[in-house]
């Protein structure tokens, strides 16, 4: 499963920097969502794809049975997806309003209006 997940990653990374290199600015912040989901996948699949119960101690155990998922990953990834969605929603807001302005989607046309 790792294997597959590698080339899926590559392939995710891959559309974002090919994305984020066009002169359209709506391309640069799709680019950059696909990057962000690249990198969480990557974290959690460097955290090791087992599937494992609930990282919960029993009464009287020291140990938890069996296998259990490793609660980490999770909670970094929990936090880098509510942190890409807050510099999503900040680039819309920053797209719509130099779109209003300028009148222009391209990178190229927007260097022109800098004073």
């Amino acid at each position: 499963m790792e294997p597959v997940m590698a080339v899926a990653i590559g392939m995710l990374y891959a559309a974002a920097i090919f994305l984020m290199l066009r002169r359209s600015i709506v391309k640069l912040v799709i680019g950059l969502m696909l990057l962000s989901n690249a990198a969480n996948l990557l974290i959690f699949t460097s955290a090791g794809m087992i599937r494992g119960a609930p990282p919960l101690i029993p009464e009287g155990l020291p140990a938890p049975p069996g296998a259990v998922a490793d609660p980490l990953p999770q909670a970094v990834v929990l936090t880098a997806i509510v942190i890409a969605f807050g510099v999503l929603a900040f680039a819309v807001v920053l797209i719509r309003r130099a779109y209003e302005i300028v009148k222009a989607d391209d990178l190229d046309k927007m260097k022109e209006t800098d004073t």
